[in-house]
């Protein structure tokens, strides 16, 4: 046998291909049997041979041999052992400063390394231990005690490294679920349609998702010359389920898919979509929505709602005087009742008239002291605003005080259009 650093007794049976295994996503790795894997590091080819007598009974134990030290931790790093066998006393390497080079060295940190030395001394035991050994066995042990303590070490660092995976593989799994999480939202918000800046109607929103996938959306558009609608509606739950249905409302309200529907009589579209997404029918989900019609050559307001917050509307000749008005949500919730009839309401707006359309999470807040804010407390809030001017960012960042932090429980959904 040479003493060339490479190993002097030829690895036995059930050698593995751990460089390969490391290229593997924890997910693979998760699933791949592992080997109780020895390394010894002993100058002395004798006592490589005798611990591999020792070990070659044990048909689930591979052993492998470096007889230069100053190569040990080169090779460990290739072969990825379970447990470490390590002479104390070497000719070109100090056997303690080695323990202390395997425990500094990223691979190797956690392997379990067992020292073997002639020596019984309590003093060099506490020195190994203390530098980082988590074994000490005179040589030559026992095969039995030599087979168990190998077993031992093993079995305990091979959980420790299924358990580390495991948790690389959730982690793995919940960024990829973020990450399609973040795909569909951002799908979501490209179906939301522009702010309008100029004309009969100008209308801006804020849309915020909390950190699940919401089933807030909104959509405003001009029917004919003469009506133009605007809707906002909130699906039960969260995630995709939720999201999907909310996308499906959207799109059927857009296109105007209802069967048999005047759009521009919104207690008409409302018992459409009562009809067309009876709950019992798509996974017990429902939702609730306000949706008006506006005539600019009448300045008349019609709506209709569904288990929806009210809108807020202000309304009066001049802004500086506008009074705050709830535009009450009347009809059930979407989906929960058939054959339902919905009773639309109409309001005539004045020359200087807003009108502020949101969700249940723009006002359901828990605050910091575990409290949740009120649709009372939200509406006396507005009311302390200067009137005529947005409140739609003042309420954003008053939501994100209340809270606490800039990631709310729902969605924040707000649509604010002035008449």
């Amino acid at each position: 046998m040479t003493k060339n650093g490479k190993n002097e007794i030829d690895e036995n049976k059930h050698s593995h291909s751990s460089q390969d295994s490391r290229s593997l996503p924890p997910s693979e790795r998760l699933l791949r049997p592992r080997q109780v894997t020895v390394l010894l590091v002993d100058d002395q080819p004798i006592v490589a041979e005798a611990v591999r007598r020792m070990l070659a009974p044990e048909d689930d134990i591979a052993f492998h041999y470096c007889q230069d030290p100053t190569q040990a931790i080169a090779q460990a790093n290739a072969l990825e052992p379970t447990v470490i066998l390590q002479d104390l006393v070497m000719p070109e390497l100090d056997g303690l400063t080695l323990v202390r080079f395997f425990r500094v060295n990223p691979a190797t940190r956690e392997v379990p390394l067992i020292v073997l030395s002639t020596k019984e001394e309590p003093m060099v035991k506490a020195e190994a231990f203390g530098v980082g050994a988590n074994d000490y066995l005179v040589k030559l042990p026992d095969r039995l005690e030599l087979v168990a303590r190998v077993r031992y070490h093993s079995k305990g660092y091979i959980a420790h490294l299924e358990r580390n995976e495991a948790y690389r593989a959730l982690a793995e799994s919940r960024q990829l679920l973020a990450d399609e999480i973040a795909e569909a939202a951002k799908y979501v918000r490209s179906l939301l349609p522009a702010p309008l800046t100029s004309g009969p109607v100008r209308v801006d929103w804020r849309f915020v998702p909390c950190t699940q996938l919401g089933g807030d959306s909104f959509s405003y558009h001009w029917l004919d010359d003469e009506h133009f609608a605007v809707f906002l509606l909130d699906v039960s739950g969260h995630g995709v389920g939720s999201s999907l249905m909310s996308v499906s409302a959207l799109n059927i309200l857009r296109s105007q898919a209802l069967p048999r529907t005047d759009f521009r009589d919104p207690g008409q579209v409302l018992a459409g979509l009562n009809a067309a997404f009876d709950m019992e029918q798509h996974d017990n989900k429902y939702f609730t929505i306000w949706y008006g019609v506006y005539r600019p050559s009448t300045r008349q307001l019609t709506f209709a709602g569904g288990g929806h917050p009210p809108a807020l509307l202000w309304s009066s000749p001049a802004p500086h005087d506008a009074a705050l008005k709830q535009l009450d949500s009347q009809g059930p919730l979407i989906g929960m009742i058939p054959e339902m009839e919905f009773e639309a309401g109409t309001v005539e707006l004045a020359p200087a008239a807003r009108l502020l359309l949101f969700s249940d999470g723009v006002f359901e807040i828990e605050q910091a002291n575990g409290e949740m804010w009120t649709f009372d407390e939200f509406v006396a809030w507005l009311r302390t605003l200067p009137p005529g001017q947005s409140v739609m960012e003042r309420l954003w960042q008053h939501a994100q005080t209340l809270h606490g932090s800039d990631q709310l429980t729902d969605d924040f959904s707000i649509v604010e259009i002035e008449f």
